[in-house]
């Protein structure tokens, strides 16, 4: 059986989204069905049959589709040892898996999820985080149809939900994080079918266990800064490194510096500022423009001239292949220990796999967002200022980014134990200001 991807240009819609199908070959026979999914032209990628990173939440559609590869899979798998010929229907039933009309059990999580996510999207929840519920009620209707066992809210239990966790660990090898997602968006389903619909819970929802790891967090040093800003790169690879120094200055995200325009500069003071709303939550952020990051700007008015976007970003996936080049152009070779928990053979235990990788191999345009928040912190910037800046609803969230700076420590213990003075400088802040480094013309 051979599982395809494609993208149906031949059915675009107003928007010009065209819809992504799902085509299975059986020997000699073909089969094809929608997958509900849509995104234009530019937004696919006809090699890998995915959706590229310029995609809003390109990760989490592309896990769509796996899931949905991995249920037509399983469902093929089960027609097969039948005897069965491969129907549409069946296929059409595989990438939406339900739950049989029978009479018992009468509740069903997945069922239940769906009404959840149409609750959320009357009440005008954002589009990343419906997709978010969407995920999750797809895993739960994976699982129930795979175990042949409903999830019913009114008995669910810590039985059921070690259940459910050993089979998207062990069965589908979701990474832990990914497992984390899943309960923690199932609590919110379980509180709102306790609320909200009456249905007695029996267990106390703090009581579902699913933690989060902490991903190893790669941020810049100002030496790196300045090693990425004097490197001789090849042409199509200095746009690249541009905008990545200029999300280092600034803190965005991929999701907004993606989508600045001319507009979203404005004079203040005598200097610039960036106004905008952030795409992934909404809120309305102004952050200063540095001499440096200025001078990025500057730079691309003058070549392109009057234009749509700011800066010229490329798609995420291509944005972060060329990072790790311009990285390695630039000698950020340090050796980086990489840590993560993964399933032992024959589906035993979690064990701590640790390896090691040169920095730049871990480049993404996310590290530009580490970066401006360690070494804001670095230079002495108040917690509360970062916060704004960043655009976090919690002080907790920015508190973590000050878990991760450790020249603290390590600047407290070298002034105690060793009588130095408080000013020394910081291995991670070599420069008096971050946006001192300013890019090359190169």
């Amino acid at each position: 059986m051979v599982i395809q991807f494609i993208l149906r240009t031949d059915k675009k819609d107003k928007a010009g989204r065209c819809p992504v199908h799902l085509v299975v070959y059986f020997d000699g026979l073909r089969l094809k069905a929608a997958t509900g999914e849509k995104c234009k032209p530019a937004e696919w990628n006809a090699d890998r049959q995915q959706f590229r990173g310029s995609y809003t939440l390109a990760e989490e559609a592309n896990d769509l589709l796996r899931l949905m590869a991995g249920n037509v899979l399983a469902w093929w798998r089960g027609v097969r040892a039948r005897g069965e010929a491969p129907t549409l229907a069946g296929l059409k039933a595989a990438l939406r898996p339900v739950v049989a009309d029978e009479p018992a059990p009468a509740l069903s999580l997945a069922r239940l999820s769906e009404a959840h996510g149409q609750t959320m999207r009357a009440r005008g929840y954002a589009k990343h985080t419906l997709r978010q519920r969407r995920t999750l009620g797809n895993w739960l209707a994976a699982y129930e149809a795979a175990r042949g066992e409903a999830l019913d809210p009114g008995t669910y239990d810590l039985a059921a939900h070690d259940r459910l966790l050993a089979y998207l660990r062990f069965d589908r090898k979701l990474a832990p994080n990914t497992v984390a997602t899943v309960v923690r968006g199932l609590k919110v389903l379980l509180r709102w079918c306790r609320d909200e619909r009456g249905i007695k819970v029996p267990l106390e929802l703090r009581k579902l266990q699913g933690k989060h790891t902490d991903a190893p967090k790669i941020w810049l040093t100002a030496a790196d800064l300045a090693a990425l800003a004097g490197a001789v790169l090849p042409t199509h690879l200095v746009r690249v490194r541009d905008v990545l120094l200029f999300c280092c200055y600034t803190g965005l995200r991929y999701s907004d510096v993606l989508q600045l325009q001319p507009g979203n500069v404005e004079y203040w003071d005598g200097g610039r500022v960036l106004r905008l709303v952030q795409t992934k939550t909404r809120a309305a952020v102004s952050i200063y423009l540095t001499e440096a990051a200025g001078a990025i700007i500057d730079k691309y008015a003058a070549q392109d001239g009057p234009r749509a976007r700011l800066l010229p970003v490329l798609a995420n996936q291509v944005m972060n292949r060329g990072l790790k080049q311009v990285g390695k152009y630039a000698g950020l070779n340090a050796p980086v220990v990489v840590a993560r928990l993964e399933a032992s053979a024959g589906g035993g235990a979690l064990e701590m796999v640790k390896t090691s990788a040169p920095k730049y191999e871990l480049l993404t345009m996310h590290t530009a967002r580490h970066t401006f928040a360690t070494q804001s912190l670095l230079r002495g910037m108040p917690v509360e200022v970062l916060q704004k800046i960043l655009g976090h609803s919690n002080i907790k969230t920015t508190l973590i980014y000050a878990k991760i700076v450790e020249d603290f420590q390590h600047q407290t213990m070298r002034r105690v134990w060793e009588n130095q003075g408080a000013g020394a400088d910081s291995v991670g802040a070599l420069d008096n200001q971050i946006c001192a480094v300013a890019p090359s013309a190169a």
